[in-house]
């Protein structure tokens, strides 16, 4: 039995790319100690199997109360990961409250509500197009492709199923980006999430007043069978966690979609012939270079063993997707490869996997789905304007991307 690897990893906030880190870890053993910013001890669950095992396990809690460092006071207010732990919401809750949660969230959320999405995504897909394809004109041939078309998406399309207005937008995203951040002074974390706070309780009382056909709206109005609502924590700390998950990751899926095809043209020619969907493409992805790298936390509730290491009663826990998704052990030998025929072997967890399986994975699917092949039709010889080790990377070790994306949509 052992207490993991032989001496801590130290998480560096700066973010940069996992895999090599992760590749090392793995060779170790499936959980790592880690040593997270602000010198808090943890530890993160990378392999494959044992992740899979961590996630849906009874003896897992995600409420801050069981988060032993924060419960005896040793974690301050500026930790730049704090809002993770105690953001009001489906992500810290457990059990029955988790369950009344995700009920009135679902409630709102149906497929029926998502595939009505649709022709508007298809709309503004390509309208953005036409941006990018502007943007490009006026910059010799070249325009970020995360700034003009991967980011407006899904923050338009999350902004607009949750009813916040046009004005709101630019700031939710800069917001949303401080709180992912690892490598935030302390000050700056607690201003990020006032304002965030702030922000979101306008969107919400302008609901109130005027409701509208909204998710907001919806989730102001949702009952259960008993009469329980969301409280204006809950409703606040549930609107921060869909603006922030409904465009981050999708964000990133479809920057490391399009990152991986003009590095693999042979698999970007598979789609374009037919030989594959859009879908492998998107799955592929998910698994290859997942837009979470590692997702913060979750604590067992007494002395859990995975895998032969044991992690103590309280420790807070990174789930490493990135990691996962390239275990061998998992994806055979070929895992470092991305290849969108990929068949047999696990399935990928990089959208979660258990109770809090991630809710919006139909809304993600499809936005990034719509966007590669409406972005690969209109520019079939889009490639990277710069190479792909110069690509700035997110200051994060929890997102995992690029922080822009040069391309030249046109050969």
């Amino acid at each position: 039995m052992t207490t993991s690897h032989e001496s801590p990893h130290r998480m560096d906030p700066a973010g940069g790319c996992p895999h090599a880190d992760n590749a090392r870890l793995l060779a170790e053993g499936a959980v790592a100690s880690v040593v997270l910013p602000g010198d808090v001890a943890g530890m993160a669950v990378l392999g494959h199997d044992a992740l899979k095992e961590f996630l849906a396990h009874p003896d897992v809690a995600k409420g801050a109360e069981h988060f032993t460092a924060l419960r005896d006071g040793e974690i301050p207010d500026g930790w730049p990961l704090k809002t993770f732990a105690t953001v009001q919401g489906m992500t810290t809750a457990d059990d029955a409250n988790h369950r009344r949660l995700r009920s009135l969230v679902s409630k709102a959320f149906t497929a029926r509500r998502v595939e009505e999405l649709r022709p508007r995504i298809e709309t503004v897909t390509a309208q953005l197009l036409d941006g990018l394809d502007e943007a490009a004109r006026a910059g010799d041939g070249v325009a970020d492709l995360r700034r003009h078309f991967a980011l407006p998406l899904p923050m338009g399309v999350i902004c607009e199923l949750l009813g916040v207005d046009a004005e709101h937008q630019d700031r939710l995203h800069h917001l949303s980006n401080q709180v992912v951040s690892t490598s935030i002074g302390p000050e700056e974390a607690v201003a990020a999430n006032r304002e965030l706070v702030a922000v979101l309780g306008t969107v919400a009382a302008t609901r109130m007043e005027s409701p509208g056909d909204d998710l907001t709206s919806a989730l102001i109005a949702a009952r259960e069978e008993d009469g329980d609502r969301l409280s204006q924590h809950e409703l606040i700390g549930t609107l921060l966690l869909m603006i922030i998950a409904g465009h981050e990751t999708t964000l990133n899926l479809i920057t490391n979609a399009v990152r991986a095809l003009c590095a693999h043209r042979d698999q970007l020619e598979l789609v374009q012939s037919g030989k594959a969907s859009w879908s492998d493409v998107v799955e592929e992805t998910l698994r290859w270079d997942s837009p979470v790298s590692f997702f913060p936390f979750r604590y067992p509730t007494r002395d859990l063993t995975l895998d032969g290491t044991v992690i103590p009663k309280g420790t807070p826990v990174l789930a490493g997707y990135s990691a996962a998704g390239r275990d061998k052990a998992a994806h055979g030998p070929d895992a470092d490869r991305f290849d969108i025929t990929r068949s047999g072997g696990a399935r990928h967890l990089s959208l979660g996997h258990g109770p809090h399986y991630c809710l919006g994975s139909p809304l993600a699917r499809m936005e990034a789905t719509i966007a590669l092949d409406r972005l690969f039709t209109r520019f079939p010889e889009l490639d990277l304007a710069m190479a792909e080790s110069d690509l700035p990377r997110h200051a994060s070790f929890v997102g995992n991307s690029v922080q822009e994306l040069p391309v030249r949509p046109r050969a």
